[in-house]
């Protein structure tokens, strides 16, 4: 294994000399110029600076076909000040009609909405960036970027903007303050690309040509913003973020009272730097986080949810991407998850263009009713630019207990501490076409001692074949436990393979087969799993999509499940399971007020019994104000005694009313039959300043039947954005 990940570091060694380092879209400028007189944010082209701006225009499509020149035009002028980038971006309609938006609320689906979206790589290297926009209605989009074309919408910041919509196009306007993104001072020449989709025509473009196989975010194929001279220094940059909040919790199945509760707390963002940030928290409150969406859980391994707590999501890459998806050592969920955090201080960003740094240190309080004490969560992580796109990046991680003695009859709920370090090398041809990852990572622990984890894989995709190798090792003892390892004691091998065709048809735009397989095998080399799944894709040019699937599984149980994860009732460890399953699902064209998808499934199951599943989604919008969506999954399990036949209802109903693009009232109500629970969530959130939120957010949870609650809680919460 670890030969192989040397030649996988070879391969991406030879690959990376073997393509030219000239940027990609060099060749597309953009000269960004000083205003000439006041900008005002209203969507309307009346100013001196924009009629002397430097347009950016005649947009290249990216799909149906990336082969010439898109039917929609698109007009692009950007300025600056002292304190603001401004951008004015006229989208020109190619057909009659309505615009097409889901609604008003923020960070909207992208595939969904008619839309504008721009991508800024502050310091050109061609992997981080930062990326803002609206739909035609004026819901606004803001993210953060890493990974060379990956984008967090759960990251928000402070600017401004405005839709106007005309006869013959709609206008985007906005202003985004220096002291929003980061920057290194003294550099002339940013990435940027510019992207419109157009569900009338269904064409997705971009400013500079994107080949279609990856999204108009890829970072490798930015064009460059040329500024007239180095952007101004942001200056002091100090924001304080208080939050006062009064609420109260009920737990009425255990018959207690109304709890009160009142708090106050703050978070500080202090720029060291345009390129350097340092976060600090004390007392925070997520209570007005959106509630994660539940699911049918039939897996023999934990479920991962991602993060949604701003405090934790700037430069969020550098500390949680580290790692692949099942094998990370710091997920920023475990802190916090079962103690009030007392306070925290994060430091992240860039010290020049090839150093990026991350450290964070967080302390939660003891909870001596649950027998354990106060834990420090800290991690620091490392990332050093090499070749053109590519990095290596080290990381400690560590999770220490204070000294505390549990209750009489208890034991600690955590060993004294829990310690990762690791190594990693990401890699990104200047095309984009080859990527791939090698890492290796040790924990160290006094209870499970020293365990180890290593991996790679490499990845090519062209505009037809795609294909990936991959393969992981996990000791039996590694442990990281402020990270996401939900599966110890492994060999994986993992390769894949996907063919396109690109027909030339007025309906279908691309159709192919991918082949995907997953095996698994303990320490002693035995074959445990093996996942083998092909499926055949069709997309059509309606931007519907069509996939049917076949499967085989094998697997033998390394240790005792309960295949409903419901019963309590077991297989027996070391008992051998395998059946071959179909299925296929249809999602329709988002350009109709009315959407839908269906899946299905049905195969063989575990103890040579059977499984069944539907799900299926209805969507209905009043544009733009109002959304309504109904989630419905249906799981029917046949097994021999004791289990028989076990059903499953998951039902998620939400609704969207989103009268401007700064007051939201979100409903989700949540039917899990598994585990018995109708979860009732409603947020009310209005922006009533830039960054700055009022909250109103309830939520109950019910048994099924009959229809009792078991406990409520009520939040109102005032958060302000103050720069100081």
């Amino acid at each position: 294994m670890k030969k192989a990940i040397l030649l996988v570091l070879c391969t991406f060694l030879l690959l990376d000399t073997s393509i030219a380092q000239r940027k990609i879209n060099s060749d597309y400028r953009l000269h960004i110029k000083s205003v000439s007189d006041p900008i005002s944010i209203d969507g309307v082209m009346d100013e001196e600076t924009w009629a002397e701006a430097e347009i950016a225009t005649d947009f290249f499509m990216i799909i149906p076909m990336d082969t010439s020149f898109s039917s929609v035009r698109t007009d692009v002028r950007m300025a600056y000040d002292e304190k603001h980038i401004y951008i004015l971006v006229e989208n020109f309609h190619a057909l009659d009609g309505p615009y097409m938006v889901e609604s008003l609320r923020r960070d909207f689906s992208f595939g969904k909405n008619d839309n504008f979206i721009f991508f800024m790589d502050p310091f050109d290297d061609q992997l981080n960036g930062f990326s803002f926009g609206a739909n035609a209605a004026g819901a606004q989009w803001d993210g953060i970027m890493f990974n060379g074309g990956q984008i967090d919408l759960s990251w928000d910041n402070k600017w401004v903007s405005k839709v106007q919509n005309y006869e013959d196009r709609w206008v985007f306007e906005a202003a985004i303050p220096f002291k929003s993104i980061r920057y290194k001072d003294g550099i002339k020449e940013w990435g940027i690309n510019f992207s419109r989709m157009d569900l009338k025509t269904t064409e997705k473009s971009g400013w500079a040509p994107v080949p279609r196989q990856f999204p108009s975010a890829s970072l490798a194929y930015t064009g460059v913003l040329v500024w007239d001279s180095p952007p101004p220094s942001p200056g002091p940059n100090v924001s304080v973020i208080p939050y006062a909040l009064g609420g109260m919790n009920r737990n009425i199945q255990e018959g207690q009272g109304a709890e009160y509760r009142n708090a106050f707390g703050m978070d500080a963002k202090i720029g060291l730097s345009s390129s350097l940030n340092l976060d600090l928290t004390v007392n925070p409150d997520f209570s007005q986080v959106e509630v994660d969406r539940q699911v049918t859980n039939l897996e023999r391994f934990e479920l991962f949810f991602p993060e949604r707590r701003q405090f934790f999501l700037e430069n969020g890459d550098i500390f949680g991407n580290f790692g692949y998806e099942t094998i990370r050592p710091f997920f920023s969920r475990r802190v916090g998850l079962d103690a009030p955090i007392i306070a925290g201080a994060r430091l992240s960003g860039r010290v020049n263009k090839d150093w990026r740094v991350g450290a964070m240190s967080m302390q939660t309080a003891a909870v001596p009713e649950n027998n354990y004490g106060g834990q420090n969560y800290s991690v620091i992580s490392l990332q050093r630019r090499v070749f053109s796109r590519s990095n290596i990046g080290a990381i400690l991680v560590n999770r220490q207990s204070a000294p505390f003695e549990p209750n009489a009859g208890g034991e600690r709920r955590f060993s004294e501490y829990n310690r990762n370090v690791g190594f990693e090398f990401n890699y990104a041809s200047p095309n984009n076409l080859w990527t791939g990852k090698a890492f290796m990572l040790n924990s160290f622990s006094p209870i499970q001692g020293h365990g180890v984890a290593y991996a790679s894989n490499l990845r090519y995709a062209s505009g037809n074949l795609t294909w990936n190798w991959r393969h992981e090792y996990v000791s039996e003892n590694y442990t990281a436990e402020v990270g996401f390892v939900p599966r110890t004691g492994f060999y994986k091998a993992s390769p894949s393979v996907g063919y396109l065709f690109f027909p030339k048809s007025k309906k279908i735009l691309s159709h192919g087969p991918e082949l995907n397989v997953n095996l698994f095998y303990n320490t002693d080399w035995e074959l445990t799993d093996n996942e083998s799944f092909m499926v055949y894709r069709v997309r059509f040019r309606s931007q519907s999509n069509l996939f049917v699937w076949g499967a085989y599984d094998f697997i033998k149980l390394q240790r005792p499940f309960d295949p409903t994860n419901f019963s309590g009732d077991l297989l027996e460890s070391g008992t051998d399971h395998q059946w071959y399953s179909v299925g296929g699902e249809y999602t329709s064209k988002p350009q109709s007020l009315f959407t839908y998808s269906v899946s299905g499934r049905l195969g063989g199951y575990f103890a040579d019994g059977d499984r069944y599943n539907l799900a299926g989604e209805m969507g209905y919008r009043i544009q733009p104000y109002f959304s309504m969506t109904m989630n419905a999954n249906y799981n029917e399990i046949h097994l021999p005694e004791p289990w028989d036949v076990t059903r499953f209802w998951l039902i998620g109903p939400r609704f969207d009313l989103t009268l401007t693009n700064t007051f939201f009232i979100t409903t989700f109500v949540q039917y899990n039959e598994q585990i018995e629970n109708i979860n009732l969530n409603a947020r009310l959130q209005w922006r009533f300043a830039p960054a700055s939120d009022i909250f109103l957010v309830v939520t109950d949870n019910y048994l099924p039947a009959p229809f009792y609650a078991k406990d409520r809680s009520v939040a109102l919460k005032f958060t302000y954005w103050w720069n100081l």
